[in-house]
Parts: C-alpha cells; sequence; structure tokens
C-alpha cells in the first residue's frame, strides 16, 4: 500500500506533544485560505511511497515517541494511514498519534459510518486537531492550532464517551489569553 507524500519531517515540537515526527500527506480539498502548506493541496504532486518504507524512515529514531499525520488532508488517505498507524503501534507500543485534519470531527464521524479507512485512522488516533484554517480567526497564541474554530480533541474518550472531549491542551494558551 502507498502514500501520496508531501514530505517527512523529524523532531517538530509545534505539530503535538512532544518531539515527534511528522508525515505530511499530499492532496487537500480545502484550499484554506492562508493555508501554512499550499504546496500540499494539488493531489497531483507528491511522491508515492510504500507504506512500509515511510515506517522505516521513521523508525529509525528510537527518542521519538510521537508521530503527526498532516497535510494536505490525511483523511484522504485515511486507509493507507490507518495502515501505517497500525505498523508503527506494532513497533512502538505507547506510540502517540495526532492527526490534523481540515474536515470537523462530526464530518468524519459521518465519513466513518460508510468509509472503513475513516473509522481505522480515527480509531488510531490519539489527538485530533479539526476543522479548517480560517484567516479570519487566526491566533497564534494557541497550541498546536492557528485558528479559534479549531479543536484538539481527545480521540478515544470521544469514542468512548460518544461526545467530543476537548484535551486538556486545547484550553493552553486560550488560558492565557482569558
Amino acid at each position: 500500500m502507498k502514500l501520496n507524500l508531501a514530505g517527512l519531517h523529524k523532531y517538530s515540537v509545534v505539530d503535538g506533544p512532544g518531539i515527534r515526527s511528522v508525515v505530511f500527506t499530499q492532496g487537500c480539498p480545502h484550499h484554506c485560505p492562508g493555508c501554512h502548506n499550499p504546496h500540499t493541496h494539488d493531489p497531483a504532486a507528491g511522491e508515492w511511497v510504500e507504506i512500509s518504507e515511510v515506517a522505516r524512515q521513521l523508525l529509525t529514531d528510537k527518542n521519538v515517541r510521537g508521530i503527526t499525520f498532516s497535510g494536505g488532508e490525511p483523511f484522504l488517505q485515511a486507509r493507507a494511514l490507518a495502515a501505517l498507524a497500525a505498523l508503527l503501534k506494532a513497533q512502538l507500543p505507547g506510540l502517540h498519534l495526532t492527526v490534523y485534519s481540515g474536515y470537523t470531527y462530526e464530518q468524519l464521524q459521518q465519513q466513518a459510518r460508510q468509509d472503513a479507512g475513516t473509522a481505522m485512522l480515527l480509531a488510531a488516533s490519539d489527538l485530533l486537531i479539526d476543522g479548517p484554517y480560517l484567516e479570519g480567526q487566526r491566533d497564534l497564541s494557541l497550541l498546536y492550532r492557528g485558528s479559534q474554530n479549531q479543536r484538539i480533541i481527545d480521540v478515544p474518550a470521544s469514542i468512548k464517551s460518544g461526545k467530543i472531549v476537548l484535551s486538556e491542551l486545547h484550553y493552553r494558551g486560550v488560558q492565557a489569553r482569558a
């Protein structure tokens, strides 16, 4: 199985908690004005890479305990990313997975009812930063996100409770402004 990649980045401290590696996917339908990664929008660009090769590259760093799937829009390649997450978590028990999406959690839940890949990627996620970037709501004081509409969702707690549970990380930065 292959992923269309825009790139891999190691040692990030801005794309989720702790030091982590980031998988940037290629292709995005949202085209948010002011997007931080506009080069990832074109689904015809990027490089197709076997998920086993992506896993091999990510696993070379034994100090990283977190991975982030960003984009582009990761849920356009949900099945391949869910398979990559399973490979990584099998090799690194306790691996923390953060996923960024321009879709809302509610939209992804709806999509997961018809798409097994979306359901599997959500189930593999620890945190979801959801919602499109809205330039009019830009706020650089927010942790791990760029606009006030975006949420940091604790996915396992949300799945268990049947309602959206915001991570404690969602409130960092917000409290500093209040």
